[in-house]
């Protein structure tokens, strides 16, 4: 990682020459009603290249301080209950900028940065990305991020319970997704099937998601897509602000709190926030599982500066964790066994405190990101650290079984040319080194050190009702395994020989998004994708607490590559809006877990203790994923919005024709929202919703097939003005009745074990 210091002197020297270079400059405007010209008071603005933000006083009017002179960058204006609006402002013109908002009942197209070198009109990117704001993931009762977003369309999660859940995209999960945290690629152990994401849910403003390859911008792992999780913009110049949530759950008995403040003087920000989380073992129908509770604490801070010159800001975070694994489902009789043979009760599985086996993952990591003015253009940097500690404690809470450590260095730097507001060139490079070692006295994976850079060029074209864009890129990779033998009295095992494998390969995209007529907007991308296998799929070879297989790996896979088809329609009118979405996806040497032939072998820990488990082998195919989503918003009354979504995937193994393994059941959601206007108050809402998920007959020959279900939510909340900013109450349901269900991507499905029954989430955010 030589190459790490040299890339902050460089970043480091900008920075001061462009301090010299640039002067000082304001941005003043109005934001005003379109019909009546009334003004807009609390309307907040977004510049998000400049990590910037403001909001209008009682006139309406709004400043935003200490930015540079000139430069091109997109504004965004959002107020309740009118549409969203953004324009590309000219810094260098030094005049008044007036938005005049069309009242609306519909939420129109946001400013995205996922999927765009520069952040852009949703309409204008040509990828498929849908945006979840904080509120909506506060009132979802989820248990962690990846719950919070699992009912967008085309979305869902493997769960090991509660506490861990992984996001599949459109049916490809795990190394195939990225997630994407302080603007570095999150690195924690993703391959494993109990290993979740290791983020801290309440410190996310919002989240971004990318469906469909994004290897062009993002390399590998971002194969079937990507999940940006996004923190605050900084506070205006001058003000301090902070927010106190906290939310219970009947079910499991969650309670969470996070604590947050923030502030910006004359341009230094910085930021502190800490949460914690404590649940016990979920329940449905009459049960509670034992020792699937979780206890998680997280502690983060940023320190950066805003200047005329751009931003840089230094990103440090905590995420600790311990949680519960269940070995055994229930009996016949439904109840659940301990060691002695006798039955667990409901107080006692409803206690806080943890039993073996449990986790321990500690996630530590230090970003610096940076947007520095350069020759008219923007120099875009992110340099991270991560170092991931996983223990898995089976006999002993003094000595891990499992202790993984895993760091992770790496870089991402891009030019993004200066343009005219019609072209935008941009050039960058990326690139990452791991090194994992194990401690512990179990091996699931070997030793390795890994190392990858990728480079990219891509270029936009805007026009007045739309944009096209193409690029191309390189990537190559490179890991070691190491040997490693497990030392007995009077003799040596071999657990992992040595390995070294390469990978490369060139991918491109080619995309339009365009106004074809008033309220219509189609959008289109062809895209390849890249993925090398990971550690797991080369070298495993074991089995750990928290799965119900022995995995073998193979150090002769060949990288995956795909090449997708994306194709989608929206039309947004004063009472409706509609989207289409369709995708064709191929991909080559797709690799996918398999029990071959009833394969069996006899496990042996090292008390001795043995035990039957079916093996289960990396395996490659050519495989097809087909399928689309489509969502209709009915607005016929101004209060009332009756919102639907459908999504649906179809995964082909190629070779045999046979159904792919792990592709989640289609599903389609309902849900009924009446937001009245009620004195003294705002944000009111009361919903009810219906998920539908359909049967899932379509499986490989291994698994079993998941009969249908509906659930029924329901929730009410509201919010009141206070003199330092609103506060939120809610309270919502999900499962009101209780329904006894197993969602096909449970894991705990093959134990007996069903998915959580109803429950009840309290919630309140006070600002400070």
């Amino acid at each position: 990682m030589k190459r790490l210091p040299f890339l902050v002197t460089i970043i480091a020297l900008f920075l001061s020459i462009n301090a010299m270079a640039n002067t000082l400059a304001s941005i003043k405007g109005k934001v005003i009603d379109a019909s009546t010209q009334s003004p807009l008071a609390g309307a907040t603005l977004y510049i998000s290249d400049l990590k910037a933000s403001t909001s209008t006083n009682n006139n309406g009017e709004f400043t935003f301080n200490n930015v540079p002179a000139k430069g091109k960058f997109l504004l965004e204006v959002r107020y309740l209950g009118y549409k969203t609006s953004s324009k590309v402002i000219d810094l260098s013109a030094q005049e008044e900028i007036t938005f005049a908002l069309d009242p609306s009942v519909i939420e129109s197209a946001e400013v995205v940065i996922t999927g765009t070198p520069l952040s852009a009109n949703n309409k204008t990117n040509s990828l498929a990305v849908i945006t979840v704001g904080r509120d909506k993931l506060a009132q979802s009762a989820a248990t962690n991020l990846v719950d919070a977003i699992a009912k967008i369309p085309g979305v869902a999660q493997v769960t090991t319970g509660g506490a861990i859940s992984k996001p599949t995209i459109r049916g490809l999960g795990y190394n195939r997704v990225l997630t994407m945290v302080d603007g570095a690629r999150e690195e924690g152990q993703q391959w494993g099937d109990e290993h979740g994401v290791q983020v801290d849910q309440f410190a996310a403003a919002r989240i971004e998601v990318l469906k469909g390859p994004a290897s062009l911008l993002y390399g590998s792992d971002a194969l079937g897509g990507v999940i940006n999780i996004i923190d605050d913009l900084v506070p205006a110049e001058g003000q301090f602000n902070g927010n106190f949530t906290t939310n219970y759950n009947t079910n499991g008995g969650l309670t969470g709190s996070s604590i947050m403040a923030q502030g910006n003087t004359n341009g230094f920000v910085y930021r502190g926030r800490v949460s914690y989380k404590n649940a016990y073992g979920f329940g449905y129908k009459g049960h509670v599982v034992p020792n699937a509770g979780f206890n998680e604490i997280n502690t983060s801070a940023m320190l950066g500066l805003n200047k005329t010159w751009g931003y840089t800001h230094l990103s440090l975070s905590r995420f600790a964790t311990n949680i519960g694994l269940v070995e055994d489902g229930p009996n016949e009789d439904g109840n659940y066994l301990d060691e002695e043979g006798n039955v667990i009760s409901n107080s006692d599985a409803r206690k806080r405190s943890l039993n073996l086996p449990f986790q321990n993952i500690n996630h530590y990591r230090a970003a610096l990101n940076s947007n520095i003015l350069l020759g008219g253009g923007q120099l875009k940097s992110t340099l991270a650290f991560q170092r991931n500690i996983r223990k898995e404690f089976e006999e002993t809470k003094d000595e891990p079984g499992l202790n993984l450590g895993l760091n992770s260095y790496t870089y991402d730097v891009k030019y993004s040319f200066a343009n005219d507001g019609k072209w935008e060139p941009t050039i960058g490079v990326q690139g990452m080194y791991q090194t994992n070692k194990n401690s512990g006295e179990e091996f699931l994976v070997p030793d390795y050190n890994s190392n990858n850079i990728g480079a990219f060029a891509y270029l936009k074209r805007n026009f007045s009702n739309g944009a096209i864009n193409a690029g191309v890129r390189y990537d190559y990779k490179k890991i070691d395994g190491k040997d490693l033998f497990e030392t007995h009295d009077d003799h040596q095992d071999q657990v992992f020989s040595a390995f070294s494998n390469n990978f490369s390969n060139f991918t491109g995209s080619l995309g339009f998004a365009f106004d074809i007529a008033k309220n219509l907007n189609l959008k289109g991308n062809i895209g390849s994708g890249f993925r090398a296998p990971n550690i797991a799929e080369l070298g495993a070879n074991g089995k750990h607490e928290g799965t119900f297989r022995y995995e073998i790996g193979n150090s002769n896979l060949k990288q995956e590559t795909s090449l997708q088809f994306d194709l989608g329609l929206t039309y947004n009118a004063e009472n409706i809006t509609l989207g289409l979405n369709a995708y064709s996806n191929k991909i080559y040497d797709y690799i996918y877990l398999s029990n071959l032939n009833n394969e069996t072998i006899v496990n042996t820990d090292h008390e001795g203790n043995t035990e039957t488990l079916p093996v289960y082998r990396f395996l490659q195919t050519n495989a097809s994923l087909v399928g689309g989503e489509a969502s209709v918003d009915f607005h016929l009354v101004k209060a009332l919005h009756f919102e639907n979504t459908f999504a649906y995937v179809k995964g082909t193994n190629k070779a045999t024709n046979s159904p792919l393994p792990f592709i989640p059941a289609a599903s389609l959601n309902n849900e009924i929202r009446f937001e009245p206007t009620l004195k003294g108050l705002n944000d009111s809402f009361i919903k009810v919703g219906l998920t539908n998920v359909f049967k899932q007959d379509r499986i490989d020959a291994f698994e079993t097939e998941t009969d249908g279900y509906t659930l029924l939510d329901a929730g009410i909340g509201t919010s009141f003005k206070t003199k330092r900013g609103k506060l939120n109450v809610w309270v919502t349901g999900q499962n009101l009745t209780n329904k006894l269900y197993y969602n096909h991507l449970s894991r705990y499905k093959l134990a007996g074990i069903y998915n959580p029954g109803r429950n009840v989430s309290f919630g309140v955010s006070v600002p400070l």
